[in-house]
């Protein structure tokens, strides 16, 4: 019988694998440096949040696990809970077509104060400064304005995560992010892995894109936002 998927725990895959360079932790509990993601994951669910994560979370702190939960008791209080789609793209996708001047440009360390911006709008929570150090980031501007942007977040063997799909409210319906998702799947198929991205299970429009696009589901994931609270189990605001 076959063993689990990386995929059924992708943030611990990525930790202990290709993106160990920006891991904290050791043993059965690992996270993002604070700066890159607000992600921290465990190797199983036997793994007690008490004695094993809390050394890398500081008392207050919140943080997201996907997929596979800790153990924890009361110095932990559960924020939210949700589920997301994990979808993958089998194929490549074919470019849309797209008006002049409209192309997608690199984004680099030049534009992360737009980016933070960009994201802070439609995508709060899960970019953080160093974010864009995990892959490739690619943008449309018009003008001094960032547009629209996506990027690669998880890297692990055979398997690249498109992340930060989004749009700016006064350029939606442009098909910006079609045209930069194209642009990133097709690149991540041409060295040789396979695109795949999460999204909420509400989020129907986007779902919608991604499908349109060849994405197709291939898991429901559970997501926890833990906050470690304060000794005594004081909760902060």
């Amino acid at each position: 019988m076959r063993g689990p998927h990386p995929l059924d725990n992708p943030m611990w895959t990525a930790l202990t694998t290709r993106q160990r360079s920006f891991a904290m932790g050791s043993g059965r509990a690992r996270r993002y440096l604070p700066q890159v993601a607000p992600f921290a994951a465990v190797a199983d669910p036997q793994v007690d949040a008490d004695t094993e994560l809390a050394p890398i979370i500081d008392a207050g702190e919140s943080i997201f696990v996907v997929g596979v939960a800790p153990r924890w008791s009361a110095p932990w209080r559960v924020l939210d809970t949700g589920r997301i789609l994990q979808m993958l793209c089998p194929r490549p996708i074919p470019p849309p077509s797209a008006p002049a001047g409209t192309g997608p440009v690199t984004l680099g360390a030049a534009d992360r104060a737009a980016m933070l911006g960009l994201t802070a709008l439609v995508y709060p929570e899960f970019f953080r400064e160093r974010t864009a150090e995990l892959g490739r980031y690619i943008g449309i501007r018009d003008g001094a304005v960032l547009a629209a942007m996506a990027g690669e977040r998880l890297e692990i063997d055979g398997h690249v995560e498109v992340s930060a799909v989004c749009t700016h409210p006064g350029y939606t319906g442009r098909g910006y992010a079609a045209r930069l998702l194209a642009v990133l799947a097709n690149d991540i198929f041409a060295r040789g892995a396979v695109p795949f991205l999460h999204v909420s299970d509400h989020n129907q429009r986007a779902i919608d894109l991604y499908r349109r696009l060849g994405f197709v589901e291939r898991a429901g994931l559970d997501l926890w936002k833990l906050r470690r609270e304060p000794a005594g189990g004081r909760h902060v605001a």
